[in-house]
């Protein structure tokens, strides 16, 4: 008989956490640290490090709802940037913090097989041509993750994808995290960035926010455009099957941050809670 396997912890990384050697060998460490007790699979962005990039080349960048518009140009500064620069690093800082991490992209071994965005309603009703960015999707979870789980390794994603002709695809990272959460029926997602999680109006952490609160936080205009992406990929999580979802502030990063979240978890339930209306 088969053993059961142990649903992993899905961590996405913020790119901007990525940044600074010294920030890069704390997350390196809490990370390794968690990998000691739990399967880990580590999905990273790295935006900022690819609007330097532009810039230094002289490509204008364009997004919508958190979601990079990506042409040609772009999507080969994408490319190089996620898969060479930002994943070797990230993969090298693990490795000297005691993991054994392997370095890939969603194109690898079927990881994310994507299909075209052609055209993408935004939150404020427009249709945009995003380009080659691509969305997840299948069913099931991706055979090389598990193996490498198994073998006891941490996967570390890349956010990019591939389509049925080949096609390599941009994917927005924290859409790729809520994916293979679902795929992966994983334990816990946690979307760790540069905020203390979702914010009210008066810039205070919510703790709990849920489907009624996504939509508010949308439709009000009160997520920005990063954020928007987050909210949409913790809920595909939860209503794929993840247990557990929160959004986390990464910037303090310490061994031992991951085994209790703090931020704003993500529920299905009715409980939403602003504690500029008395909530906890």
């Amino acid at each position: 008989m088969t053993a059961r396997r142990r649903p992993p912890t899905i961590v996405k990384l913020g790119g901007e956490l990525l940044e600074e050697a010294a920030r890069l060998r704390r997350i390196a460490g809490a990370l390794a640290d968690a990998a000691e007790r739990e399967p880990l699979v580590v999905v990273h962005g790295g935006g900022r490090e690819v609007d330097a990039e532009m810039a230094r080349l002289d490509i204008p960048k364009r997004a919508v709802d958190g979601l990079r518009i990506t042409d040609g140009p772009t999507l080969d500064v994408v490319t190089g940037v996620l898969a060479g620069r930002v994943n070797t690093r990230l993969v090298a800082a693990l490795g000297a913090a005691g993991a054994s991490a392997v370095g890939l992209t969603g194109a690898d071994g079927g990881v994310a097989r994507v299909r075209r965005e052609r055209r993408y309603r935004a939150a404020d009703g427009r249709e945009v041509d995003l380009g080659f960015v691509g969305r997840p999707v299948g069913t099931g979870p991706p055979a090389l993750l598990i193996d490498l789980l198994a073998a006891g390794h941490v996967p570390v994603v890349a956010s990019l994808g591939a389509g049925a002709g080949g096609q390599v695809f941009n994917v927005n990272a924290d859409t790729l995290a809520g994916f293979l959460a679902a795929r992966l029926g994983a334990r816990r997602l946690i979307v760790a960035g540069g905020t203390a999680g979702v914010l009210d109006a008066d810039g205070r952490t919510i703790p709990v926010v849920d489907d009624r609160g996504i939509d508010a936080l949308i439709g009000g205009g009160q997520a920005s455009a990063g954020m928007v992406a987050k909210l949409l990929a913790c809920r595909a999580a939860l209503a794929g099957g993840a247990g557990e979802v929160a959004i986390v502030d990464g910037r303090q990063a310490r061994r031992g941050m991951f085994d209790r979240v703090s931020g704003t978890v993500v529920s299905r339930r009715n409980e939403t809670v602003i504690q500029a209306e008395g909530g906890r």
